[in-house]
């Protein structure tokens, strides 16, 4: 199907696509990767007048440190961010995760920035960003500002972003020594995970003294998962991890449809939460 007619912007600064924002109201869409937008376009499930590219605005690249985090630009891609050394070292959660996302093609096309502001709860770079308390910057007609994951995502396909709002980097914690895995579980290689976990642990003297998880398609929004990771401290063998990990159906709302049952992916988180960690620690 051919996406019904609309007008395109391609600002060189974020500034200009702000105020191209502010201009089009809730008529126009920002495109970034366009992985998402554009089956939406095409399938006529939106029909801006406005499509505002931010493929132009160099300042939305790049992947740097900043004192104590890792700093993402938001058109940033998934194989970049993939094959960052910088990421491996200082957020391996991160570039573990990305390195899931789709297929070659998505991964090289999509970006973090659109991703993470798509809110998709079946989508993998949200759940990294809970587990790791990561930062949003959001820029506006006001400046910027800073919005943490944990109150970013609202609801399914829902953020705090407000319509003139771009996001411009996303800062995630250094964790620097950190160990982690991305597993989840889904139909065919590039579909939508029923189930994802995301795991970083740091060990010391052979145990589990810090862990991060969050859940894919737990919920409306990426589930983090205190009780388990609360369950993880001082875990020292797969057994423990076991025991923890029969935790992570807690505080979960999953969803139930023709793909599985809410029962099936609370069943799922655990035995994935289980092979995550177990991964990330090493044994």
């Amino acid at each position: 199907m051919i996406p019904v007619a609309f007008d395109y912007v391609r600002p060189g600064s974020v500034e200009e696509a702000v105020s191209a924002l502010s201009s089009a109201g809730d008529d126009a869409k920002i495109l970034a990767g366009g992985q998402s937008l554009l089956p939406v376009l095409r399938l006529r499930l939106a029909d801006p007048g406005v499509i505002i590219d931010l493929g132009g605005i160099s300042a939305l690249r790049g992947i740097r440190v900043d004192g104590d985090a890792l700093v993402v630009g938001a058109m940033a891609t998934h194989a970049e961010v993939a094959a960052s050394s910088l990421v491996q070292a200082e957020a391996p959660l991160v570039a573990a995760v990305a390195r899931t996302v789709g297929d070659r093609q998505v991964r090289h096309r999509g970006t973090i920035g659109g991703s993470i502001a798509h809110a998709d709860p079946a989508g993998d770079l949200p759940t990294a960003a809970v587990a790791l308390d990561a930062t949003m910057v959001l820029a506006g007609p006001n400046g910027q500002r800073s919005v943490a994951a944990r109150d970013f995502f609202t609801d399914i396909f829902t953020t705090t972003m407000a319509p003139d709002e771009v996001l411009v980097e996303v800062r995630y914690p250094r964790t620097p020594g950190w160990t982690a895995r991305y597993e989840k579980f889904h139909r065919t290689a590039q579909a939508w995970a029923l189930v994802g976990v995301a795991a970083a642990v740091r060990r010391e003297n052979g145990s589990i003294a810090e862990a991060r998880i969050a859940f894919t398609n737990m919920g409306s929004t990426p589930v983090r998962a205190s009780g388990v990771e609360s369950a993880l401290a001082g875990a020292s063998d797969v057994g423990t991890v076991k025991a923890a990990a029969a935790r992570a159906g807690e505080a979960t709302s999953p969803p139930s449809d023709i793909h599985g049952s809410a029962e099936y992916r609370r069943h799922l988180a655990g035995v994935l939460t289980g092979r995550a960690v177990a991964a990330a620690a090493g044994w």
